[in-house]
């Protein structure tokens, strides 16, 4: 898609899933002029975007996981940034966000716990695709997964 999305690569960022790591959205970025949201934040029509990218432990060993006290460590960088709009790969712990099936849920607890803590206006994830399109509120969060089709939030 790098090379589609091209003429538009002053408004793409880029994170990274399970299944990528940091080095290979570095070299997407570099090739196709896109930037990274990966563990980093920006200012967005006065709302801060701020974005952690890889999931937390799976039993797949895929090269971008991190474990739960180093999403939270990540995240709270995030935490003064009024008004947030947080995007992670890992959906939320125990939500409908991260229903793999019943009774099988696979997000994770640090990012839950943020949200909970935070209240960004809003949350978008990934990951489970099981989960693809389920929109909740977490409290005044508005939380969603997007999947493949992706969601456009106009600021």
């Amino acid at each position: 898609m790098g090379e589609l999305m091209k003429r538009r690569a002053d408004r793409m960022f880029v994170m990274p899933g399970n299944h990528e790591t940091e080095s290979d959205i570095t070299d997407l970025c570099a090739r196709f002029g896109f930037r990274t949201l990966h563990d980093a934040s920006l200012v967005c029509a006065g709302h801060h975007v701020a974005g952690l990218g890889y999931s937390n432990i799976t039993p797949f060993d895929t090269p971008g996981e991190f474990t739960e006290e180093e999403i939270a460590r990540r995240l709270e960088k995030f935490a003064d940034l009024k008004p947030l709009v947080l995007i992670c790969h890992a959906p939320p712990l125990n939500t409908a966000l991260d229903r793999v099936k019943e009774g099988l849920h696979a997000g994770s607890r640090a990012v839950g716990e943020f949200i909970t803590k935070h209240q960004p206006p809003y949350f978008f994830c990934g990951h489970i695709h099981e989960a693809e399109g389920v929109v909740i509120q977490m409290g005044a969060t508005r939380a969603q997964n997007v999947g493949k089709p992706g969601y456009l939030l106009e600021l």
